[in-house]
């Protein structure tokens, strides 16, 4: 005999009462994951390096939502600590701000790799550990950190970028390892190649530019807002029983 389903008191993905703290929002995947959560019901705390987040806060605010803006130099994992320590009581942790340093691994300055990974993995993994410690104690969370593609490959003449983005995507399933008995859910993004200022010198190459685009079964670049609605499934309910995974959203790049 087939029981019936009883149906959900609300949308698996409604995210309203809860609060989202989004690094990086001042334009690209950060201010469309933060835009996504926002139309999701979302209150959101948008983080910056510059006071530049008047466009992405007023979009949150034109939703009905709360908006509040916070800066912080990521370059220095201290500062992300301590900027985590005023957000321990977010629902949802989004870290997005990451940056990359184009050219041969032969001439990387030991100090631009340090930058990198100073800003894709030690401040993920500081700030996390702030944030994370009150889902923990509370007993509910959500993580979620943007990786890449370059979480799986090697790329070219981006050997820090990709070094920081594997480690992301172990750091994200030793994190859910831990914490999933506490309801945490810990989860990573994996976007392809995506129209933002990160790719704008790959997007300007007439060589490489139609060859990445030719590879994409879509057919296309992705446009950050492809990145918003994975974003909100993994901060909902919809996600409870999601840990550990790393959502892969390519237009097909890696099935080719």
């Amino acid at each position: 005999m087939t029981l019936p389903l009883t149906p959900p008191v609300a949308s698996p993905f409604d995210l309203g009462g809860r609060t989202a703290l989004v690094t990086g929002a001042r334009s690209g995947i950060g201010a469309a994951i933060a835009v996504g959560l926002a139309a999701a019901g979302a209150d959101l705390v948008l983080h910056g390096h510059h006071d530049n987040l008047d466009e992405t806060a007023a979009s949150v605010r034109a939703l009905g939502r709360k908006a509040s803006t916070v800066l912080a130099d990521l370059a220095s994992p201290e500062a992300a600590a301590t900027l985590g320590t005023e957000f321990t009581d977010v629902d949802i942790l989004v870290n997005n701000a990451g940056i990359i340093a184009r050219g041969r691994s032969l001439e990387m300055p030991l100090s631009r790799w340090r930058e990198v990974m100073a800003v894709n993995l030690d401040s993920v993994f500081a700030m996390t550990q702030v944030i994370g410690g009150g889902m923990v104690r509370r007993g509910a969370g959500k993580v979620i950190t943007v990786a890449s593609l370059l979480s799986f490959q090697g790329g070219l003449n981006v050997s820090a970028y990709a070094a920081s983005k594997h480690a992301v995507a172990g750091l994200t399933k030793a994190l859910a390892n831990e914490w999933a008995g506490h309801n945490v859910q810990v989860n990573a993004i994996a976007p392809g190649y995506i129209e933002t200022d990160n790719t704008a010198a790959l997007r300007a190459d007439p060589v490489r530019e139609p060859q990445i685009r030719q590879r994409v079964p879509a057919g296309r670049w992705g446009t950050p807002a492809d990145i918003a609605g994975a974003a909100v499934f993994l901060a909902s309910a919809a996600a409870d029983y999601v840990n550990g995974h790393v959502l892969v959203v390519d237009g097909g790049w890696l099935g080719r």
